[in-house]
C-alpha cells in the first residue's frame, strides 16, 4: 500500500486527439505527481509500450526528458509537478507520444478531489476503446489499420492481423487490466 497522502487528488480525462469514435481514459492521480511519473501513468493506462519520445505541452512551455543530443527545448519532466501549474478544474494541457506517429492527448482535469484513505492512487476509473497499436501511422494509419483488418478480401488483411498478433478488438478496454498495470508505478 503506498503512503496516504494529504494531497488532493486530480480526476484527469486523457484524451486521443482526432481519434473517432473517442479513445480515452480517465484516471484519479495524486495532485503532487511530476510530469515523468504522469507519463509513465498514460503510458500503462492507454496500453502504450512507452518506446518512443514523448513531451508535455502545458502553456506554451514544452517538458520532456531532456536529449541534450537532439537539441530539443524541452524542460525537464522530473523536475515539475502538477500542482505546479494545475490551479483549477477544467485545466487542458497536451501530451504527445511517438513524434513520428504523432499520437496528440488531450489531458482535462475534470475534477479535483479529497484524497479517499480507502484507495490507491494511481487508478483508472473508466476508459473507451482499445488503444492503437504501435507504429501504425498515428490516428490516421490507424483508421486504414482498421478498415483493411475488418475487410477479410483486403490483399494486406492477413498480413495485418499476423502483424497485431492475430487478433484485434478496438472496441475493448480492459480496466482491469489497466488497474494492474498502474499497481507498477511509485
Amino acid at each position: 500500500m503506498a503512503k496516504l497522502s494529504n494531497q488532493p487528488v486530480y480526476q484527469l480525462k486523457i484524451t486521443l486527439r482526432n481519434a473517432r469514435p473517442p479513445i480515452w481514459r480517465r484516471v484519479q492521480v495524486p495532485s503532487d505527481i511530476t510530469l515523468a511519473k504522469l507519463h509513465k501513468i498514460i503510458q500503462l493506462a492507454m496500453g502504450w509500450y512507452d518506446c518512443h519520445l514523448h513531451e508535455f505541452e502545458v502553456g506554451g512551455q514544452t517538458y520532456g526528458q531532456p536529449m541534450p543530443e537532439y537539441d530539443l527545448d524541452l524542460l525537464n519532466e522530473q523536475r515539475i509537478r502538477l500542482n505546479q501549474f494545475v490551479t483549477k478544474e477544467k485545466f487542458k494541457f497536451v501530451y504527445v507520444y511517438d513524434m513520428g506517429d504523432g499520437w496528440d492527448h488531450e489531458i482535462l482535469v475534470e475534477k479535483i478531489l479529497p484524497p479517499d484513505p480507502e484507495t490507491r492512487y494511481p487508478v483508472c476509473i473508466k476508459g473507451k476503446r482499445a488503444c492503437p497499436p504501435e507504429d501504425c501511422g498515428g490516428v490516421w494509419g490507424y483508421a486504414d489499420f482498421l478498415e483493411i483488418i475488418r475487410d477479410p478480401k483486403h490483399p494486406e488483411h492477413d498480413e495485418m492481423l499476423e502483424w497485431v498478433g492475430g487478433q484485434f478488438d478496438s472496441e475493448l478496454f480492459d480496466l482491469e487490466e489497466a488497474n494492474y498495470q498502474l499497481k507498477r508505478v511509485r
